[in-house]
């Protein structure tokens, strides 16, 4: 079963993108969960029995069935264990973006991107009270011309790696 988030073919513009733009993707875990008391729970409880440390989340559902967008620290990890344990799971790449946690942060990002023919698929958000910054996660349609448009703008784009780190 596909996800409807799981990766699309890469175009072969994104297969040119510069090994610096593509280290700006990290990676997010799908699960597909049936909407009945329990299931959020499981997969929770799995993830913690395992050390895995959730980093955002965002959960959508229908009257059926959910999906349980994940950013852990160890993400490779996470998707065999889910995987193992009979959960449908599915993975791509998003986008991870540092803003100030002020009115008009959101805005800002979205007016760089505005006029660059790049669409939002899905976004969700979380907030570093430590350092007075948000960190918006971004599903694009076109996430290489995305992170070029942001980082041209001076906007603070996260590595995978940073954004298991946090």
């Amino acid at each position: 079963m596909m996800l409807p988030d799981e990766p699309r073919g890469r175009s072969s513009k994104a297969l040119l993108a510069s090994p610096r733009e593509m280290a700006m993707k990290t990676d997010q875990i799908s699960i597909f969960l049936e909407n009945k008391s329990g299931r959020l729970a499981e997969v929770t409880d799995l993830l913690a029995r395992n050390g895995i440390n959730l980093r955002a989340l965002s959960l959508a559902d229908t009257a059926d069935f959910g999906i349980f967008r994940l950013m852990v620290n160890e993400p490779d990890r996470a998707a065999a264990l889910l995987k193992d344990s009979g959960f449908t799971v599915g993975r791509n790449e998003v986008v991870a973006v540092v803003v100030p946690d002020r009115p008009g942060g959101l805005s800002n990002i979205l007016g760089t991107l505005q006029g660059k023919g790049i669409n939002v698929e899905y976004m969700y958000a979380f907030v570093q009270k430590s350092e007075g910054n948000a960190v918006l996660i971004f599903r694009f349609d076109d996430a290489d011309k995305a992170i070029a448009a942001l980082r041209e703008a001076g906007v603070r784009v996260l590595g995978g790696e940073e954004m298991r780190n946090m």
